[in-house]
């Protein structure tokens, strides 16, 4: 599977929308942790790795934020900046999360638990090993 934008259900209310994501409807994992990056610097990235078997899907829940993917052979830009849906990133994809507006804030939900062993943190690293696939 390919990374994509996944459209998220949108329920208008005068009072204040409401959206919302679950496995299998929305995402095609199902959900073992769930970070946020927030208070980014001005100028400073995230992220910068890829994963060998994690898969991720990124929303921006507050502000604006650019996710790059590299593939080992071509780049693929998506900016972030609704609540109401969010990018699917599969397994063996560089992502670097940058262009962070003020007050942004980045939920990503993975369907791993945490591990070092999954990062791949050497862009010449990652790009070998994909390209051998």
């Amino acid at each position: 599977m390919r990374a994509k934008i996944i459209n998220l259900p949108k329920i208008i209310d005068p009072r204040g929308n409401l959206s919302f994501f679950e496995h299998p409807n929305q995402l095609p994992f199902e959900i073992a942790r769930t970070y946020w990056i927030y208070d980014v610097p001005g100028g400073e990235r995230r992220g910068s790795h890829a994963f060998k078997e994690q898969q991720e899907f990124i929303i921006a829940l507050s502000g604006s934020f650019d996710v790059v993917l590299h593939d080992g052979q071509n780049e693929q830009k998506f900016t972030l900046n609704r609540s109401y849906y969010g990018l699917y990133i599969p397994k063996m994809l560089w992502r670097t999360l940058e262009n962070f507006s003020t007050n942004s804030l980045a939920l990503i939900v993975s369907d791993k638990s945490y591990d070092g062993n999954d990062y791949i943190r050497d862009f010449e690293e990652f790009k070998n090993l994909r390209n051998e696939k």
